[in-house]
């Protein structure tokens, strides 16, 4: 009889939270899976794993399509404006995504096939070690060089070195970031700003044998601000829907087609946000708040007092949140294997929300950033469960 889970781990799964699944239903999965796709292997079996586990068939040409913010549970609940996408959801046409559910955490694990714990991009933000101050890992303001963070290398650096031709469409802005330097270098990049304009560059270079990974952010974005339960974000997915139909249409014949996200969304219930600025309670022994709403890491004014730290939030949070200490959420691999320079990046104490229930700080995010509606980053299935959506055009 195998054993069933323990400590934390048990405390979660009890809850209902789905902690990051290590079996190769992964979002870590999917470039690997590409990869050998494409026929490049890796001494290690990574890429043949992968590619089995997601059942994806040999192809000359792959086309990777990233929709920001689509979870799984989203886009079923809303598949009446999606109608090509909906034709290719089944039983089982899901992954999940790491922890945090967040993108600089999910595009860490997506770009290199790791975890937060090897690439160091832990969170939203993150408390740098070296300065004590919030390194904020999307935009990248206040961390350090992306490759001294990021040491892991990426799947795009794999295939380029094995002579397949990668390219990699998003936005301008995106080209040089922080986060396309740790987490997806390796590619040729091509700037497009709409989601009509990044189709089309994929049909381009698809001429030609090789990868595209396709970039749109739209869908998180009216997320964040109406919430995924509005109006505003149905027409998002209507015109992603519409788009990657056409993608369909315009892609070379044989061509393996893959969509997926990096995280789902739930909206805020007002009532159940706590504000650390606001709360004295909740400031006693922490150095640094960092992380995000949802996924929380707290950083003792003393080491040693982590596990009084973690009692007494979770005291006062009660049903609305799991906490724990660094040392549970290591040994529950929520964080997958730790580097050893990455550790300390890790809060002394996590705190996963439950439920719409979010943690804020107003001491240093802004009013803005706490208003928003659409939020994510917890172990709740809908933001841990991503699709995953395959054709051969």
């Amino acid at each position: 009889m195998t054993a069933g889970p323990s400590g934390l781990a048990a405390r979660a799964q009890a809850l209902g939270l789905v902690a990051p699944d290590r079996s190769g239903r992964s979002l870590a999965s999917v470039l690997p899976a590409a990869a050998a796709s494409l026929g490049v292997l890796d001494a290690q079996g990574r890429n043949a794993a992968a590619q089995a586990a997601l059942g994806l068939p040999a192809a000359e040409r792959v086309c990777v399509v990233l929709v920001d913010g689509l979870g799984f549970e989203n886009l079923s609940d809303r598949s009446g404006h999606a109608p090509f996408l909906r034709s290719l959801l089944h039983d089982g046409a899901e992954l999940t995504c790491g922890f945090p559910s967040t993108t600089a955490v999910s595009m860490g694990i997506f770009g290199t096939g790791t975890g937060p714990g090897r690439t160091g991009m832990v969170g939203y933000s993150a408390r740098d070690p070296r300065t004590g101050s919030l390194a904020n890992l999307v935009s990248w303001e206040g961390a350090p060089d992306p490759l001294d963070l990021q040491r892991e290398p990426t799947l795009f650096e794999e295939l380029t070195a094995a002579g397949v031709r990668v390219t990699s469409i998003g936005p301008a802005r995106f080209a040089e970031s922080g986060m396309t330097r740790a987490a997806l270098r390796g590619a040729r990049y091509w700037a497009a700003e709409s989601l009509e304009s990044r189709v089309d560059a994929a049909a381009f270079e698809l001429m030609t044998p090789g990868l595209v990974y396709l970039y749109w952010g739209d869908v998180d974005k009216v997320g964040h601000h109406e919430g995924s339960e509005s109006w505003q974000w149905g027409d998002a997915l209507e015109l992603a829907d519409r788009e990657l139909a056409r993608l369909r249409t315009v892609l070379p014949a044989g061509t393996e087609v893959v969509v997926t996200a990096d995280h789902g969304m739930v909206d805020v219930d007002r009532s159940r946000q706590r504000d650390v600025g606001r709360t004295a309670a909740l400031q006693e022994g922490v150095r640094a708040v960092a992380g995000e709403p949802r996924a929380v890491h707290l950083h003792a004014t003393k080491r040693k007092g982590a596990a009084a730290l973690a009692q007494r939030w979770a005291d006062i949070l009660g049903d609305d949140a799991l906490v724990a200490t660094r040392d549970e959420v290591v040994e529950a691999g929520w964080f997958g294997e730790v580097a050893e320079h990455v550790e300390p990046w890790i809060g002394d104490v996590v705190v996963a929300a439950r439920g719409r229930a979010t943690v804020v700080d107003s001491r240093v995010q802004s009013a803005r950033s706490i208003a928003l509606v659409g939020v994510h980053g917890s172990l709740t299935p809908r933001e841990m469960r991503v699709p995953y959506l395959r054709l051969t055009v």
